[in-house]
C-alpha cells in the first residue's frame, strides 16, 4: 500500500521531468565514413485537438471517512454534475479506442471514467449516479477479487452493469504491487515471462470467458510497469494500457502508457485538474455533440456565446454566494493564467477587462475561492464562449 501511495503523490506534480539521454559516443577516427542508408521517419500522427482526461476511482462510501481510495458518495455526484455542467462529453471505452486508431472523432474535451479493483461500493453507491447521468465507464477487475466473499462485486452485479453502460479491463490476477513485481523480475527472464502470463494473460482470459466480451484494456496495478510487459501487453492482446500518471491523452500518446488521473478522497485538486482543458480544440458553438454548459451563477460572456471582439469583458455574478472570503477569489483565462480581476464588494460582482487581444477561437475562464474558514475550496465555476472571428480578427487599425 505504502508503494501505491507513494506512487500516487505523482498526482499532484504539475509537470514530471525526464531524464536527460546520453548521447552516443562519437569515433573520430580518420577513416571517412560510410554512406548509410537513410530510413525514413516514422509518419507522425496529426493531432486533431482532441484531448481526453482519463479519470480514475476506487471505493465509495456515503458513511465512512474519505481516504485517498475512498470518496464520498455525495462528492462523486458533485464531480459527476460538474462534468455536466462544464460541458464536458463523457465517451465510452469502445469510442475512446475508435478515435485513437484514428477511425472516430469524439468533442475536443473529452472525459473517460474508470474504476480500479471490483469493490462491491461501486455498484451500490457509484453505479446508481453513472446510470442516472447516461455516463459510460470501464471497470478495471483483478480478478482474485471477483465474486468472493467479503466486499467484491459479484459475477450478477457485474454483468448487469454491462447492460447498462458498462465495460469490462484487466487489473491483473492477483494486484501485484511494485516490491511483488520487482521481486519476480529479479528471478530472471523465464520466471518473470510466466509472471506476466498468470498476471496479464490469465487474468484476460478469465475476464473474457465469464463476462463475453473481448478485453483490450490493461490498468497497471499501483501504476509501476516494466518493458517486458509492453511486449507481454502485445503478446496477450491489450490494444490499451493505462497507468496512474496525470495527464491529457493526445491522438499520438503512447498506448503502452497512458495516464490517468486517479481522484483522492482527500485532495479535491486531482478533480479540478483533470477537467481543465487549457490547450484543447475549441469546441464547435452549437455543435449537437458538444454538451451545453452551464454555471451555478450569472457569467458574462454566457457559456457558449460567441462575442464580436477579441477584448472582451469577463464577468462573475457572485450575490448569490453567501459563504465567500473575497480575497481568496481567483479568476484564470486559458492562455492568461492568473488575471487581476476586480472584485466590487457591492455588487459581488468579480470583472476583467482583457487586455490582451484574444488569438484563439474560444476562451476558456476559471473562477474558484474559498469560504470563510478560508480553508474549504469551493468547485470552480468553469465555462468557456467563443470569439466570431469573421467580425472579430477584421483589422481595427491596432
Amino acid at each position: 500500500m505504502h508503494s501505491l501511495l507513494a506512487t500516487l503523490t505523482c498526482l499532484i506534480i504539475s509537470s514530471l521531468s525526464l531524464s536527460a539521454q546520453t548521447a552516443p559516443a562519437v569515433d573520430n577516427t580518420d577513416e571517412a565514413p560510410k554512406a548509410l542508408p537513410i530510413a525514413p521517419e516514422p509518419e507522425k500522427t496529426p493531432d486533431d485537438g482532441v484531448r481526453v482526461a482519463i479519470l480514475g476511482y476506487h471505493d465509495f462510501s456515503m458513511t465512512l471517512k474519505e481516504t485517498e481510495m475512498r470518496i464520498n458518495t455525495d462528492k462523486f455526484r458533485k464531480q459527476m454534475q460538474a462534468l455536466k455542467d462544464q460541458g464536458l462529453s463523457v465517451i465510452s471505452m469502445q469510442d475512446f479506442q475508435a478515435w485513437k486508431r484514428g477511425e472516430k472523432t469524439i468533442p475536443p474535451r473529452s472525459v473517460v471514467i474508470t474504476i480500479d479493483d471490483g469493490w462491491q461500493s461501486f455498484y451500490t453507491d457509484a453505479y446508481p449516479i453513472l446510470k442516472e447521468f447516461g455516463y459510460p465507464f470501464t471497470v478495471f477487475l483483478y480478478t482474485k477479487y471477483v465474486n468472493v466473499q467479503g466486499r467484491s462485486m459479484s459475477f450478477e452485479m457485474i454483468q448487469e452493469m454491462q447492460k447498462n453502460g458498462g465495460h469490462v479491463g484487466s487489473h491483473s490476477t492477483s494486484h501485484p504491487y511494485p516490491g511483488t513485481v520487482k521481486s519476480q523480475k529479479r528471478k530472471g527472464p523465464q520466471t518473470y515471462a510466466s509472471f506476466l502470463e498468470r498476471e496479464m494473460g490469465q487474468s484476460k482470459a478469465f475476464l473474457e470467458k465469464n463476462f463475453k466480451q473481448p478485453v483490450n484494456t490493461y490498468c497497471y496495478p499501483g501504476g509501476f510497469h516494466t518493458d517486458e510487459m509492453f511486449e507481454a501487453g502485445t503478446q496477450y492482446g491489450y490494444d490499451f494500457m493505462f497507468t496512474v500518471l496525470p495527464g491529457k491523452i493526445k491522438r499520438s500518446s503512447d498506448n503502452n502508457t497512458l495516464p490517468r488521473y486517479i481522484i483522492l478522497g482527500t485532495y479535491d485538486r486531482i478533480f479540478d485538474l483533470a477537467t481543465e482543458f487549457r490547450d484543447a480544440a475549441a469546441p464547435k458553438i452549437g455543435d449537437a455533440s458538444a454538451p451545453a454548459q452551464k454555471t451555478i451563477v450569472p457569467v458574462q460572456p454566457e457559456p457558449g456565446a460567441v462575442v464580436n471582439t477579441r477584448l472582451p469583458v469577463i464577468s462573475i455574478d457572485l450575490s448569490t454566494i453567501t459563504d465567500i472570503t473575497p480575497e481568496s477569489l481567483v479568476m484564470r483565462i486559458a492562455g492568461f493564467g492568473d488575471v487581476p480581476a476586480v472584485f466590487d464588494e457591492n455588487t459581488k460582482q468579480l470583472t476583467w477587462q482583457v487586455n490582451r487581444r484574444l488569438r484563439t477561437d474560444s476562451c476558456q475562464v476559471s473562477v474558484t475561492w474559498k469560504g470563510s474558514d478560508k480553508k474549504t475550496t469551493a468547485p470552480p465555476v468553469r465555462w468557456t464562449f467563443a470569439i466570431d472571428k469573421e467580425v472579430a480578427y477584421q483589422p481595427t487599425g491596432g
